[in-house]
């Protein structure tokens, strides 16, 4: 996320004490204090009115010092990671078909929203994610194992009943390429149900006619979602749940 340079000139002049960020310059502007804000937000910093500055989990001085070097912060949408919301969960376990005492996996875990659902069910959970924090976060949580990277570079193994998943949304179609790489880790007779943009429904790119070629190859089914079913996540991308058995 590009930071604006009024932005930045206002970091510059801040001043740290510790894991507090406190702003110079008297009364903002309402617009440049909300860019200001929403900087700080994605950069982990959250104000606080009683020590009337921002606040982060570490060092604030370090938190800031990459943004002013850069002049932009990297938040989780960059990644493409939206969170999967709880009615969209539901469906993911509806189409997925799950039973108490199955093997899944979830890819791209992110903070755990499927993952949490699918160990509510009964299912041994295992996780791959790409953002520390986010693996941190699904550590705490105590499922079977936690992989910290870049699921497309796992070695695949046929290990489980069911992968469930929703893979990043970007402009280089991560969501096929990780589900494609999935399939891989599929039992005989599992079955695959993964969230993904619309478009794998009806581009004409050879990338998507062939991923809707293996999807009929493998008797699979692709259902969309309501609009707006990721509005809360932070996009309205249209998305749709593509089902592949193994």
């Amino acid at each position: 996320m590009k930071v604006a340079t009024d932005v930045m000139a206002l970091l510059s002049a801040s001043r740290t004490e510790g894991n507090k960020l406190f702003i110079t310059g008297g009364q903002l502007e309402r617009g440049l204090y909300s860019r200001l804000d929403k900087t700080l937000k994605a950069a982990g910093g959250k104000w606080n009115t009683k020590a009337k500055a921002h606040l982060f989990e570490s060092d604030a001085a370090d938190a800031i010092e990459n943004i002013i070097m850069t002049g932009e912060v990297t938040v989780p949408q960059d990644f493409g990671y939206f969170p999967t919301p709880p009615p969209v969960v539901e469906k993911l376990l509806e189409l997925g078909q799950i039973s108490k005492g199955m093997v899944a996996l979830e890819p791209s875990a992110g903070r755990g929203a499927i993952a949490e659902a699918l160990e509510a069910a009964g299912l041994v959970v295992d996780c791959v994610e790409l953002l520390p924090e986010n693996a941190q976060h699904l550590h705490s949580a105590g499922y079977r194992s936690v992989h910290l990277g870049d699921f497309l570079t796992v070695e695949p193994a046929p290990q489980y009943d069911r992968v469930v998943m929703n893979p990043p949304f970007d402009k280089k179609r991560s969501d096929i390429h990780h589900v494609l790489h999935a399939l891989k880790f599929l039992k005989p007779r599992g079955l695959l149900v993964a969230v993904m943009p619309t478009g794998v429904m009806f581009r004409e790119d050879a990338l998507s006619r062939d991923f809707r070629g293996i999807v009929s190859a493998h008797a699979g089914s692709i259902v969309n979602l309501p609009d707006a079913s990721f509005k809360t996540s932070g996009t309205l991308v249209s998305t749709c749940i593509t089902i592949i058995p193994a």
